[in-house]
Protein backbone atom coordinates (compact mmCIF):
# COMPACT_ATOMS: atom_id res chain seq x y z
CA UNK A 1 0.00 0.00 0.00
CA UNK A 2 1.52 2.92 -1.04
CA UNK A 3 1.34 6.61 1.00
CA UNK A 4 -1.88 8.01 -0.65
CA UNK A 5 -3.76 4.70 -0.30
CA UNK A 6 -2.69 4.34 3.91
CA UNK A 7 -3.73 8.45 4.03
CA UNK A 8 -7.27 7.98 2.53
CA UNK A 9 -7.40 4.44 4.44
CA UNK A 10 -7.19 6.12 7.66
CA UNK A 11 -8.90 9.27 6.44
CA UNK A 12 -11.92 6.72 6.35
CA UNK A 13 -11.54 5.10 9.29
CA UNK A 14 -11.33 8.73 10.92
CA UNK A 15 -14.55 9.91 9.72
CA UNK A 16 -15.82 6.32 10.39
CA UNK A 17 -14.79 6.78 14.47
CA UNK A 18 -16.34 10.41 14.45
CA UNK A 19 -19.92 8.98 13.30
CA UNK A 20 -19.34 6.35 16.23
CA UNK A 21 -18.86 9.18 18.39
CA UNK A 22 -21.63 11.17 17.21
CA UNK A 23 -23.90 8.09 17.86
CA UNK A 24 -22.66 6.77 21.06
CA UNK A 25 -22.79 10.57 22.63
CA UNK A 26 -26.23 11.02 21.37
CA UNK A 27 -27.67 7.84 23.00
CA UNK A 28 -25.83 8.93 26.32
CA UNK A 29 -23.58 5.83 26.26
CA UNK A 30 -20.37 5.58 28.88
CA UNK A 31 -18.06 8.05 28.60
CA UNK A 32 -15.23 5.79 29.09
CA UNK A 33 -16.04 4.38 25.60
CA UNK A 34 -16.71 7.67 23.83
CA UNK A 35 -13.35 8.95 25.39
CA UNK A 36 -11.26 5.91 23.78
CA UNK A 37 -12.75 6.13 20.62
CA UNK A 38 -11.82 10.05 20.86
CA UNK A 39 -7.78 8.55 21.40
CA UNK A 40 -8.20 6.54 18.59
CA UNK A 41 -9.22 9.54 16.72
CA UNK A 42 -6.75 11.39 17.10
CA UNK A 43 -3.47 8.49 16.95
CA UNK A 44 -5.53 8.51 13.28
CA UNK A 45 -5.10 12.24 13.13
CA UNK A 46 -2.06 12.58 13.84
CA UNK A 47 -0.42 9.30 12.03
CA UNK A 48 -2.73 10.88 8.60
CA UNK A 49 -0.80 14.73 9.51
CA UNK A 50 2.67 12.43 9.63
CA UNK A 51 2.26 10.27 6.55
CA UNK A 52 0.69 13.79 4.42
CA UNK A 53 4.42 15.41 5.99
CA UNK A 54 6.26 12.70 4.09
CA UNK A 55 4.52 13.17 0.36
Amino acid sequence: MNLHERIETLRHRHDELQSAINTLSKNYTSEIEVHDLKKKKLAIKDEIAQLTAQL
